[in-house]
């Protein structure tokens, strides 16, 4: 039996003929990376290959690490195999991997949504044989209103709190929300402010994106000076004595998992916003089938019922187990700052 380009190992994805892996999840030789967030790219390879704009992000989360940066389209060939980065649209960048050998192409999209945003270089759907596809949305009960609709809904939000006299705080991963966020924030309602794991995140992005001004909380920021403005923190702050000490405030999130009001509930927060750096089920689809690929094979998130429904449209589709996921350590991440109230 012909051995398959890509394989799934306890390692990761891993193209034998190569010796190359794509976002392994233990320490390699060689591995190509997608993009910065945590559970796609690992600290203890010994050399990675990912897009020039993720250098700097990846540098800022492992330290010192022997990394080459790839433009996209820039094709790299490794014992034969040809390899390209193409956007993914996911987050600042982020790379789908296309990988080439003897005609027969292969693409591992690691996390994409197809929604421009603004700051991340747009999708781009590249034709294969087989496409690797996330899942993590996909159900049909996920589907994405515009991201203007969204944000301006977040902008009428802070103003009401404002009037109310009261801060705004927002969660949203340190790497990517949190910047897409701030992005859109409208600077003539108040100030923003920010907890330390976004803000340093945020000042190595700054090169790449014009993003509005913030300040930094620190130990010597009183709750005076936040009410009416807003705060944008990460996930792991919610409920810590960091954000207690801002009373009275209101809290909001914002995430493609805020479709259900149960996972609101369950995250004791005010408000919820719909808004996802990932693809909704009618994304997952239109892409798959720009790919014109026959073979389809679903990783993390809703799999197994996508896959069943792909089947069941005529694709050869199957699932395969990876250690992909939560997009962050984010108490790794808040564990590293200094930021505090």
């Amino acid at each position: 039996m012909k051995t398959p380009l890509l394989q799934f190992t306890s390692n990761g994805i891993y193209c034998k003929k190569a010796q190359v892996y794509l976002d392994p999840w233990k320490p390699v030789d060689h591995a190509i990376i997608s993009h910065g967030h945590a559970d796609h790219s690992r600290y203890g390879h010994k050399k990675y290959i990912t897009h020039h704009r993720n250098v700097p992000i990846i540098l800022h989360r492992l330290g010192e690490i022997n990394v080459t940066g790839k433009e996209w389209g820039e094709t790299f060939i490794i014992n034969n195999v040809t390899f390209s980065l193409h956007p993914a649209g996911h987050i600042i960048g982020s790379s789908q991997i296309r990988v080439e050998h003897k005609g027969e192409v292969w693409v591992f999209t690691g996390d994409y949504k197809t929604e421009n945003d603004g700051i991340s270089t747009p999708y781009e759907p590249i034709k294969c044989d087989t496409f690797i596809t996330e899942c993590t949305f996909g159900l049909p009960a996920f589907k994405w209103t515009p991201q203007a609709e969204v944000l301006e809904n977040i902008n009428n939000w802070w103003a009401e709190n404002k009037a109310e006299g009261k801060t705004s705080i927002l969660f949203g991963y340190s790497l990517g929300k949190a910047q897409r966020l701030l992005k859109y924030l409208n600077t003539d309602i108040g100030e923003i402010y920010t907890h330390g794991a976004i803000e340093n995140m945020t000042e190595v992005l700054r090169p790449l994106v014009d993003f509005p001004k913030t300040t930094l909380i620190t130990k010597e920021t009183k709750k005076e000076q936040l009410l009416g403005n807003i705060v944008l923190a990460p996930p792991s702050a919610h409920g810590s004595t960091w954000i207690r000490k801002m009373v009275p405030y209101v809290t909001a999130s914002a995430s493609g998992w805020m479709t259900f009001r149960g996972a609101r509930r369950r995250r004791a927060i005010d408000k919820g916003f719909v808004l996802s750096d990932h693809c909704d089920w009618t994304g997952l689809l239109q892409s798959i089938e720009a790919t014109g690929a026959e073979k389809v094979i679903c990783t993390h998130g809703y799999a197994d019922i996508f896959s069943k429904y792909l089947r069941e449209q005529g694709y050869d589709a199957r699932t395969e187990a990876t250690q992909y996921g939560e997009e962050e350590t984010e108490t790794a991440l808040a564990s590293k700052s200094t930021a505090a109230v």
